[in-house]
């Protein structure tokens, strides 16, 4: 075996001569030094150089925890590099030490590039996106990351802007639609626009090489919306990637060389259907995770300010109230107080830290409109100007759109609150009538009140519009209209604009709350007893 192994390993000298051996057993397993580049909060790894006369293919997986992608990342490279199963020998591109410090922090989106190996197997180079794995026990803050990573993957220079396809890695085992998997279906299905239909297939790894009925089902169930078969199914590829496991025993090997046959006959099928399958650009899938985005920061900062308005507007009730009821009192003592509800920002201490050198939990706020402007959500950015939210130096969020120097990135979050003060007339007219015209100066106290009431009416409709254009955004040009990420806005939207009669509005959004299936309702079901966990955590850390 040790000849035979010499002579096999032969055919790999100048690879292996670029790898470090970590097993000399049956196989040899080696592990590949792709060139590593990061940009920004990205990574790229290489493997050769990339010959520009030669097509590229370029897939994106993506998946929950645990359900194969390295491995099959793993299978992918030594299939493009012509390894089979006779050779005795087996390539890694993932670290295992690296990948699982990696999880330990964020799991970040890994761009894996395989040139050199053109015509070994496949006419093309390969480039491999590798996503964090979904619906771990780290938290939704996590999964929501990988929006944010790819954002920044397909928008960077150097990044990825097209993609032949988008590989939904799961288990051939998952053969039920329980509230899990609707919430990673349903999470992974949000991150793109409605363009790359066509483009997404189903990579079921654990495969014994029978038919994937129930998985299949299962996909049909979460109406999917994916590339369909002649039979009007869900594209699927089976793999069962065991190369690497130690073939020293015979009955052990006759095992692995029949899950070789599965994975090999998968990876023809599946390759082929990548050199088939031409480049989808990437601009529409960029605007669904740049509204996704803003609008998971947008609506929690509405939401705070329409609950500002709402308490300014409860404080004026109480002025009017009690300025007609002590009318008399007040003109014949000008020190005559009333007291009323006043409302006011303070800081509040929020749960977060930093593990490792890039995760940190923390609120992106701005000074100068005293607002939270990414809070939950702003994990990866150390500093505001990193934040998603930030664009050419200024905050999408915030109500004046400060520059980004207004802002800060601390462990702490803006709340509105009302604590009970004594008010002289004086002193009610210094604060309402500040800043006055001289039209409106001549109004009385209550004139300029009511006036006050009016603009904050005014503000609540218009920033209620602010987050239903954003929806209607969304619904316009995303795959997944029905996702998660939308609807827990929609039925405190609903309310809101109830409130303030605009029936058009509230028949959209309730045509689109209508329309919420019954994976969506399992999803958010799965979402609401993560974040509640979550929310005890935090308590916890508190």
């Amino acid at each position: 075996m040790a000849a035979q192994n010499s002579k096999i390993s032969s055919n790999y000298e100048d690879i292996i001569s670029r790898s470090i051996q970590i097993s000399s057993g049956s196989p040899s397993i080696y592990q590949l030094k792709p060139k590593k580049k990061e940009f920004g909060t990205l990574i790229k790894m290489t493997v050769g150089v990339r010959n520009l006369n030669k097509t590229n293919r370029t897939i994106l997986l993506v998946g929950e925890s645990g359900a194969g992608k390295s491995t099959l990342i793993n299978s992918l490279v030594n299939y493009t590099m012509g390894v089979k199963f006779e050779d005795e020998v087996w390539f890694q591109i993932i670290e295992e030490e690296e990948r699982s410090q990696a999880e330990s922090q964020t799991s970040d989106v890994i761009v894996y590039e395989i040139f050199g190996f053109e015509d070994k197997t496949l006419p093309y180079s390969l480039t491999i996106i590798d996503t964090p794995g979904y619906g771990d026990t780290r938290g939704i803050e996590r999964d929501l990351i990988i929006s944010q990573r790819l954002f920044d993957l397909f928008r960077s220079e150097d990044g990825i802007h097209e993609i032949n396809a988008v590989g939904l890695v799961m288990k051939a085992s998952d053969n039920r639609l329980n509230d899990r998997l609707s919430y990673i279906f349903n999470s992974v299905m949000s991150l793109f626009g409605e363009d790359l239909e066509k483009k997404i297939i189903t990579l079921m790894t654990h495969s014994d090489g029978r038919k994937p009925k129930n998985v299949v089902q299962a996909l049909e169930d979460a109406k999917i919306k994916c590339a369909t078969n002649e039979m009007n199914q869900p594209v699927h590829f089976l793999f069962n990637n065991c190369q690497s496991e130690d073939r020293t025993e015979e009955e052990e090997e006759e095992n692995l060389q029949s899950a070789d046959k599965i994975s090999v006959r998968g990876m023809r099928a599946f390759t082929t259907f990548l050199e088939k399958t031409a480049p989808q650009k990437l601009m529409k899938t960029v605007d669904v995770l740049n509204e996704r985005i803003r609008l998971t920061a947008c609506i929690p900062n509405l939401e705070e300010r329409i609950k500002l308005t709402e308490m300014k507007q409860n404080e004026i009730n109480q002025i009017e109230e009690k300025l007609k009821k002590h009318k008399e009192e007040m003109k014949k003592n000008k020190k005559f107080t009333v007291e009323v509800d006043e409302v006011h920002k303070e800081k509040q201490r929020i749960g977060g830290g930093m593990w490792g050198l890039m995760f940190h939990k923390g609120a992106v706020c701005c000074t100068v409109c005293e607002e939270n402007c990414h809070y939950p959500g702003c994990t990866m950015a150390r500093k505001p100007e990193q934040c998603e939210v930030m664009y050419k130096g200024h905050c999408t969020v915030c109500t004046n759109k400060c520059p980004v120097t207004d802002h800060v990135k601390e462990k702490w979050k803006y709340v509105t609150k009302t604590r009970k003060v004594q008010k002289t007339e004086e002193e009610i007219k210094q604060k309402y009538e500040k800043n006055k015209s001289k039209h409106e100066n001549k109004l009385s106290l209550l004139e300029n009140l009511e006036k006050e009431m009016n603009q904050l009416r005014s503000e609540k409709s218009q920033l209620l519009d602010a987050a239903y254009q954003h929806v209607v955004k969304l619904e316009q040009i995303a795959l997944n209209v029905d996702s998660v990420s939308t609807y827990v806005h929609l039925d405190f939207l609903i309310e809101k604009m109830k409130e303030g009669g605009d029936r058009e509005k509230v028949q959209k959004l309730e045509e689109m709350k209508n329309t919420e299936d019954e994976g969506t309702r399992a999803a958010l079901k799965y979402m609401k007893t993560k974040q509640d966990l979550e929310n005890k955590l935090d308590d916890l850390v508190l």
